[in-house]
């Protein structure tokens, strides 16, 4: 019997797996996954997500059913040296631009299982559990897995989703690029009984103090998490003894107060693969990239990398492109995804440097700085106004500040009532038209869907995409199927030449109107 060879195989089946699994399952390719624990984990270890992961959700099929296991995230509010208030960190006002609420927490687990719920209703994709892939080799035309001590996997492309200690990029030789941070912490989550919630904040809180920078963060109902900085010639094992860690949340809670659910301690870095991708194999997730907590942007990398990836993967195992194109898009993957998580990342480390000064002068300094900079009154900061867009790869050749950002998602009033754009339209590739403009010819690239806002079946309930459109001075948009914007146009020419751009970054050969 020939041997089967599957579109895709994935190695780990954490979050960013069957995210994976999901896209690339949902898009009818043949997946394999692979991964050593026999089960989700259950020790939470992200906490937050937003409303970018949320449309991926969506574009799954599971918002709804992850929507309980959610909540909004509380302000963060930064204290200072003698405890007066420095910064506060909130997020952008209603109405909200993905449709969702922008920053939440979230239940890990939970949300895992339903992820992987919806990935085996997927008859495409075999997950085995309980093996671990021991060896990779790959050639001109795909990847061989040694799963376990018997079981060879055979597929064209592998992504490696295994972790911040990854085998795969081991085996491989892909380095990480240290972006200098290293620190030990003891992350700490507690379910905090009835009496301990009163004694607790009801935000979430940056204690910006020398001695010992901690942050306490609300989660989902009764969890709490605390990140609490360890000093120089602590003990990182003893730290995390139950004993020891009731010691450090005295501050705050007794052991009559709740449950340790997890206490661990890790060392904060700040890494990156300096290449995402070796031929047939692309990283993924942890395995690509680690970064310091202080935004809980760690597992929304993730979902993002793997995000980028599906559609792309699915256009070269489709055949839609192919030859130089097609490794032309396959690369930009780790060009985009590198360079967004090293600006994100340099943008985090600031945040830490703003919470982990160690001496007191420079911290006062400090203080005084960031309130003189508020005029003495603190402002709230939107967590996504740290985010950064994509700056390279597969976008239009164009200076426009809405290139590479997230193109909103509106509510549209339809017959059956109010429904998030993707809900009605679709993911895919898409030209959206401002409401009142139009096509003064046809769109000519059939595999580029036209969504034209503003009609008596698109008519916006909340007005968000036409606010984006006045804010760019923009009458059209190009948007990706990972919902970035290719490109805008302000004109008809302008629309063309976006046009002309895309078909050939795409290889293909579809007649463009002549100008």
């Amino acid at each position: 019997m020939a041997q089967q060879v599957f579109d895709v195989a994935i190695i780990g089946y954490g979050p960013a797996g069957v995210v994976a699994a999901g896209l690339l399952g949902q898009a009818g390719l043949n997946v394999y996954v692979c991964d050593r624990l026999a089960d989700v984990y259950e020790i939470p270890r992200a906490i937050a997500l937003d409303h970018e992961i949320m449309r991926v959700f969506q574009q799954l099929g599971v918002a709804e059913a992850v929507a309980p296991f959610c909540e909004p995230f509380t302000p963060s509010e930064f204290y200072g040296v003698d405890g007066q208030l420095i910064r506060r960190m909130t997020m952008v006002a209603p109405p909200f631009p993905q449709g969702y609420t922008p920053s939440m927490v979230f239940t890990q687990p939970a949300v895992e299982r339903v992820l992987r719920e919806r990935v085996a209703q997927m008859k495409n994709v075999e997950v085995e559990l309980g093996v671990e892939m021991k060896s990779l080799q790959q050639d001109a035309t795909g990847v061989t897995l040694q799963v376990g001590d018997t079981r060879q996997v055979r597929a064209r492309y592998a992504i490696a989703c295994d972790g911040g200690s990854s085998g795969v990029r081991t085996q491989l030789e892909m380095p990480l690029d240290d972006l200098d941070f290293d620190e030990p912490w003891l992350v700490v989550d507690v379910q905090v009984n009835e009496r301990g919630l009163a004694k607790l904040p009801k935000v979430s809180v940056q204690y910006c103090e020398p001695e010992r920078p901690c942050t306490l963060v609300i989660g989902p109902g009764n969890h709490r998490r605390w990140e609490i900085s360890l000093k120089p010639g602590e003990d990182p094992k003893q730290a995390s003894t139950p004993e020891a860690t009731w010691q450090l949340l005295s501050r705050w809670l007794t052991p009559d107060d709740g449950r340790l659910w997890r206490q661990s301690s890790y060392r904060f870095h700040a890494l990156v693969a300096r290449n995402w991708r070796k031929g047939r194999v692309l990283l993924a997730g942890d395995a690509a990239h680690m970064q310091p907590p202080f935004l809980g942007q760690g597992m929304c990398q993730g979902v993002r990398d793997v995000t980028n990836l599906a559609w792309k993967l699915e256009a070269v195992l489709r055949g839609e492109v192919s030859g130089d194109c097609a490794e032309a898009l396959l690369d930009s993957y780790g060009a985009e995804r590198g360079a967004h998580v090293r600006e994100l990342t340099t943008r985090i480390k600031h945040v830490g440097e703003v919470i982990c000064v160690r001496d007191e002068s420079k911290a006062r300094a400090r203080d005084a700085r960031l309130l003189a900079e508020s005029g003495g009154v603190v402002k709230d900061t939107p967590r996504q106004d740290i985010l950064p867009r994509l700056d390279t790869g597969m976008l239009a050749p164009q200076v426009h500040d809405a290139r590479g950002s997230l193109f909103p998602q509106p509510w549209l009033l339809t017959a059956t009532g109010p429904q998030r754009m993707d809900t009605v339209f679709g993911n895919g590739w898409r030209l959206v038209l401002a409401a009142g403009q139009s096509l003064s010819v046809a769109n000519p690239l059939p595999w580029l869907g036209t969504i034209a806002l503003g009609t008596s079946e698109t008519s916006e309930s909340d007005g968000v995409a036409k606010a984006w459109f006045a804010k760019h001075q923009s009458m059209a948009a190009v948007v990706r199927p990972d919902n970035y914007v290719y490109g805008v146009a302000s004109n008809a020419d302008e629309l063309e030449g976006l046009w002309r751009h895309l078909a050939s970054d795409m290889g293909v050969r579809e007649p463009v109107p002549a100008s």
